[in-house]
């Protein structure tokens, strides 16, 4: 049985928070720094999500170390091969490839090859 840490009300209020500090005007470039939005077509429904995430970017790479991943199932969709992906990178949206890794100690990571421009 999978122990859920954080009730999904409660995870959407604090993803709904980050969203709208991100678009305040001094704090939000702050927030920016290091928290981007993510949009992306669940495997299974079809709809897409959009969600706020941390990541770090090298370039066109972005990586995106998923906390308590047992806890999340937004990864799940860019596991075998990946899937297309959406970020709002410096007020712009651009598309790149996810794959999700998960390593022998259970850190699971999503790298994101950003599309040309």
């Amino acid at each position: 049985m999978r122990r859920r840490i954080f009730s999904t009300p409660m995870v959407s209020s604090v993803n709904a928070a980050v969203a709208k500090l991100m678009g305040v005007p001094l704090l939000g470039s702050v927030v920016r720094r290091n928290t981007v939005m993510i949009s992306y077509v669940g495997r299974r429904s079809g709809k897409t999500f959009t969600t706020p995430v941390s990541y770090r970017r090298n370039g066109d790479e972005i990586v995106i170390r998923v906390m308590l991943p047992d806890a999340k199932n937004w990864w799940r969709n860019f596991l075998d091969g990946g899937s297309p992906i959406t970020l709002q990178l410096n007020g712009t949206d651009r598309t790149g490839h996810a794959v999700a890794t998960r390593d022998d100690t259970g850190r699971v990571t999503v790298t994101i090859k950003l599309d040309g421009r």
